[in-house]
């Protein structure tokens, strides 16, 4: 059964476009297109649609401040929501809203495709873009974050967050290290320490989170302190009282 899609966009050619390309997929039925944000809110609240492609930047309300209307609307449809903008500023506020892709303009038919196939795939790794597809109604606004899009030699990329290893930070950047690659982000540690699962990161010292599924040892070191060994050799001494709960919590 195709998945229910709306546009909202409100460049004429764009919006013209997208639903052409949505037109061909027949995994896809285009069920509306709107030109700004307040109309399509409510279309969203109306049709239901499992799948919207949306702009950040309409008149009336911003794709950002349809996504956050629709969260704070725990009884409402929660689509799956692809946003797209000329600006790749918002990346990490559209994911945080729940966004599931982030296509920067131009883009072309296959980044689209992509998107699009992530979004119905049943392998899909997001559990939350399954639960929207599925029609699921739990509140999503408290989940940890699943993964983060951040930008690396003029690109967008996606970064699951389990296979994030470590995060470092001073006052204004923060490291992200996955999967042999460091990704700097321009936001504090603070960002991103509430929106991380609890019982896989900890934040071991004021700089520093790690992700304890890639810790393969802890040492004390001359002032008793932990030093944690990360599976890439990455050397990390936690604060006297992480010490003391890693300790605690210790078999």
């Amino acid at each position: 059964m195709p998945h229910k899609t709306l546009i909202a966009e409100d460049e004429p050619l764009a919006r013209d476009a997208l639903a052409a390309w949505v037109n061909e997929m027949p995994m896809l039925e285009l069920v509306g297109c709107r030109g700004d944000g307040v109309s399509a809110l409510a279309a969203i609240r109306e049709l239901a649609p499992a799948l919207v492609l949306m702009d950040i930047h309409m008149p009336g309300m911003s794709g950002l401040d349809v996504l956050r209307a629709l969260a704070a609307d725990a009884s409402g449809p929660r689509p799956a929501v692809i946003l797209t903008t000329a600006y790749d500023q918002h990346a990490i506020t559209a994911f945080e809203l729940h966004a599931l892709d982030y296509l920067l303009k131009p883009f072309a038919r296959e980044r689209f495709e992509e998107a699009v196939a992530r979004a119905l795939s049943a392998e899909a790794r997001d559990e939350q873009a399954l639960s929207a597809l599925a029609g699921a109604a739990a509140p999503r606004d408290q989940a940890p974050l699943t993964r983060l899009l951040v930008r690396d030699q003029g690109k967008i990329v996606p970064v699951l967050v389990d296979e994030i290893e470590h995060l470092r930070s001073d006052t204004k950047y923060t490291a992200v290290t996955t999967k042999g690659h460091t990704y700097l982000v321009r936001l504090p540690i603070t960002s991103f320490e509430e929106r991380l699962d609890r019982g896989r990161f900890l934040k071991v010292n004021r700089s520093c989170i790690v992700n304890l599924d890639f810790v393969d040892s802890m040492t004390p070191d001359e002032s008793s302190q932990l030093v944690l060994r990360l599976r890439d050799g990455t050397r990390v001494t936690a604060s006297r009282e992480i010490s003391k709960q890693l300790r605690a919590d210790s078999l």
